[in-house]
């Protein structure tokens, strides 16, 4: 005895299949919004390199500065730890670089590897405006 379908009624794996991608489609949807949307906490933004609002005066008190906020001196600073840690790629790197509002050896080795000595004249009196102190780089 042959039990067959008729051809118009789908299989229970075809309809399976079906609910099986739309799911697997949903929950990628999902997890891709969460992880966009969340806000960062001060831990994940100092490790990591490009948050979203990497640039806010909070970041500016997370990496201890002390001094006068300046967007744009901040931008500037944090650029070169970004071009640093792209360089290199290595995750703590750019914290590294950050760390005690800039005023670390690893700023110092970002701004020889990207041969910018030439301008540390002018990086030390943006630390200094932003550091609230004579930096030690």
């Amino acid at each position: 005895m042959n039990h067959r379908f008729p051809s118009t009624v789908p299989s229970a794996f075809a309809v399976w299949g079906g609910f099986v991608w739309l799911f697997i489609l949903v929950t990628s949807l999902a997890m891709m919004q969460t992880t966009f949307c969340k806000p960062t906490s001060s831990l994940e933004s100092s490790s990591m390199p490009l948050t979203f609002h990497h640039l806010a005066k909070r970041s500016f008190f997370d990496i201890e500065c002390k001094g006068v906020y300046d967007k744009s001196i901040f931008a500037r600073l944090d650029r070169i730890c970004e071009d640093c840690y792209n360089l290199f790629r290595e995750p703590e790197l750019h914290s590294l670089c950050r760390r005690n509002c800039f005023t670390t050896d690893y700023f110092k080795g970002c701004l020889d590897v990207l041969q910018l000595q030439d301008e540390m004249e002018q990086f030390q009196l943006m630390i200094k405006h932003l550091h609230g102190a004579e930096p030690g780089v």
